[in-house]
């Protein structure tokens, strides 16, 4: 069966995360957040589709008016042969300039840290959510962690009175 041109731009448009930072909530305030392009190469594209990547101790940095990826983990694709890339390379992200310089203008700040929340697929391209944020002293993630679960609590006592 045929799909009409609404349900292709539909199936265009829909997003594939491939990898989540999921500790970036819990280690940082963020701030701001960006979806930026990567450059890579074919063999690394392809270690993405396989989900062969960690973003867990990346970063981003600000250099000579670009924005880079640091300490970004995508494993060696094993078809590529002689081919293949460096595991722990610099990335550059491609953003527009008015946007990295509002970005930007948060990141230099003192304190401040770019982290990569996700990695995903955007019509077939690779894409990096970065964002701002603030580290998080051991206090301040337990203070959160908390507040969390009384909020949980709440919501369930709640619910038992109602039913």
């Amino acid at each position: 069966m045929a799909k009409s041109k609404s349900e292709k731009k539909a199936d265009a448009s829909k997003q594939r995360v491939v990898v989540r930072n999921r500790r970036a909530s819990h280690d940082y305030d963020l701030i701001d957040e960006i979806d930026c392009g990567i450059v890579l190469v074919g063999s690394e594209v392809k270690s993405i589709r396989n989900g062969k990547i960690t973003i867990d101790e990346a970063y981003g940095r600000l250099q000579n008016g670009e924005l880079w990826l640091l300490n970004v983990d995508i494993a060696e694709y094993p078809q590529a042969s002689f081919m293949n890339h460096e595991r722990k390379r610099d990335r550059k992200l491609l953003v527009r300039k008015s946007q990295l310089r509002k970005f930007a203008e948060n990141a230099d700040q003192q304190g401040l840290t770019m982290i990569p929340l996700s990695v995903f697929f955007d019509r077939g391209l690779v894409k990096v959510k970065l964002a701002v944020g603030r580290g998080r002293k051991q206090h301040d993630k337990r203070e959160k962690l908390k507040s969390k679960s009384d909020a949980r609590e709440m919501r369930a006592a709640k619910q038992v009175r109602i039913s």
